[in-house]
């Protein structure tokens, strides 16, 4: 399945008061993982931007004075999310404002359009009670989210992806060496002679509270266990 996952950041906080995107990122994932295909793109919003906004993510008005419009990016957009289902962290917030831009540029908006799933509702479900933005979810899963220092709609995107795939007891990626360098180490009698490190007794019980925490992130058992067998029901 093809999903989309999307952040923007805005002039303001109120499309209904004139304010705009400046900045919109979408990454492509397909079958759970992240395909290397983006649209991401700042506007020159036409308009200033309010102080507590220039705070959040750290552009100005002059910043942007010499990026193209939303409307003169918007088919490629759209043509980008066609299809997709969208991963949006707080929902009814990106889509209000991408509505608005579509529809001031005689676009179709994307509501109505699109199947959305809200990461803020899914957390909240999961984990009533507690803080659910996107630096309290990055903590409560592992997402390394140190280079956020102001938000930014392409980070944000990378780190939602990553929290969105932790959450509902998947993966981003496997670093594993290129296919040719594993063959060639497989093969008999080829590679040099690898020492074997085994996991400590600490490392091993560190790992399985992991797999416990992915557990009941997904509401079952995670990936890695009914892989190796050792799920409730392997």
């Amino acid at each position: 399945m093809r999903r989309i996952v999307l952040d923007t950041e805005t002039t303001g906080l109120e499309p209904e008061e004139g304010h705009r995107v400046i900045e919109a990122a979408a990454l492509e994932l397909v079958d759970r993982r992240l395909t290397g295909a983006a649209f991401h793109r700042h506007f020159n919003p036409e308009r200033e931007i309010e102080a507590g906004a220039e705070r959040v993510h750290g552009m100005s008005h002059a910043d942007l004075m010499n990026e193209p419009r939303f409307a003169d990016l918007a088919d490629e957009f759209l043509a980008f999310l066609d299809g997709a289902e969208l991963i949006i962290h707080n929902a009814p917030f990106d889509l209000a404002f991408l509505d608005a831009e579509l529809v001031r540029c005689s676009r179709p908006p994307l509501s109505g359009r699109h199947s959305v799933l809200d990461t803020l509702e899914l957390a909240r479900r999961r984990h009533p009670g507690q803080r659910n933005n996107l630096d309290a979810l990055c903590a409560r899963y592992g997402v390394d989210h140190s280079r956020r220092t102001v938000h930014g709609a392409r980070l944000d995107a990378e780190l939602l992806a990553e929290v969105y795939l932790a959450m509902t007891g998947g993966q981003t990626r496997m670093d594993l060496a290129p296919a040719a360098v594993r063959r060639r180490y497989v093969q008999r009698g080829t590679g040099p002679a690898l020492r074997v490190v085994r996991a400590s007794a600490e490392e091993l019980a560190r790992h399985e509270a992991r797999l416990d925490q992915l557990d009941r992130a997904a509401g079952g058992t995670c990936v890695w266990r009914q892989a190796d067998g050792s799920g409730a029901d392997g």
